[in-house]
Parts: C-alpha cells; sequence; structure tokens
C-alpha cells in the first residue's frame, strides 16, 4: 500500500457511471413490477452507496477513506439503467476506485434482482467520468453512451 502520510488533505471528488443493458424480457419486469425481490433500481442506489463505503474491502490496495458524501443517480432510460455516483471527501489521497465500486456494486446488484427474467443483461460502460483535487489535478472524460 502506497504511503500517504507526507501528502496534505485536500478536498477531492470523483464521478463514475455505468450501464446495465436490458433485454426486453428483463426491461419488462422491471416496468411492470414483476419482480420478487423487490425494486431493483432502489436497491441498485442503496448498494451503490454501500459499494462506495467498503471500496478498501473490495479493492486489495486501496487506502480506507473517509468519505464525506455518495451521490448515487440510478436513471431507466430507453439503452437500460444508467447508474452515475459521485463521491467526495476531504483526504490525502482520491475517491476514484470508490466512485467506481458504487457503480459496479450498484449494476451487479440490478443484474442479480432481473436475472430470473434474463440472463442476456449486460453490464457495460464502466468509467470514471471526472475527478478533482489531488496532485494529478482535474479529469473529465469525453461524454458518450455505450456502443457510440
Amino acid at each position: 500500500m502506497v504511503d500517504v502520510s507526507a501528502k496534505a488533505r485536500t478536498t477531492r471528488s470523483a464521478t463514475a457511471e455505468a450501464w446495465v443493458l436490458l433485454p426486453q424480457q428483463a426491461r419488462a419486469a422491471l416496468e411492470g413490477g414483476q419482480n420478487a425481490k423487490g425494486d431493483p433500481l432502489t436497491v441498485a442506489r442503496l448498494a451503490g452507496i454501500l459499494g462506495a463505503k467498503h471500496t478498501s474491502t473490495l479493492v486489495l490496495l486501496c487506502h480506507p477513506l473517509p468519505i464525506s458524501g455518495v451521490d448515487m443517480e440510478v436513471e431507466l432510460l430507453p439503452r437500460g439503467v444508467r447508474l452515475c455516483a459521485t463521491v467526495r471527501t476531504a483526504g490525502q489521497t482520491g475517491v476514484e476506485m470508490e466512485a467506481l465500486a458504487a457503480v459496479t456494486v450498484a449494476a451487479l446488484n440490478v443484474y442479480d434482482m432481473l436475472k430470473a427474467a434474463s440472463k442476456a443483461i449486460e453490464i457495460t460502460g464502466v468509467r470514471l467520468l471526472a475527478k478533482s483535487g489531488g496532485k494529478s489535478g482535474d479529469y473529465h472524460a469525453q461524454l458518450q453512451e455505450p456502443g457510440e
């Protein structure tokens, strides 16, 4: 694990996204409320927040961070479910991994809750959209939907 004890604490944030592409059967189950496990979109939002909080236990050499906030957006769009997480901290290292873990864990929960309707659900487009703070400065990805 990298020693960050000499680094200054700064305000940092990171935003990541993921997509869950839904075949017709899975979309119909989601829209029709035909899911024995409950509402996949609500579960995905909560699972994403939990994923951000537990990143250091999932990513082996990741520092445990004092997360000050997680905004988890879950939208049903024509292509499928778009997941977007913004994670913030005032710390010595960035929160990119926490944002990526949030959207990935959220996507896995959508898959788990809808897999009875279709095994052809696809998780795609997991990427960092933006980060701010720290020595490496700011980063902003070019916005696009998967497949473009």
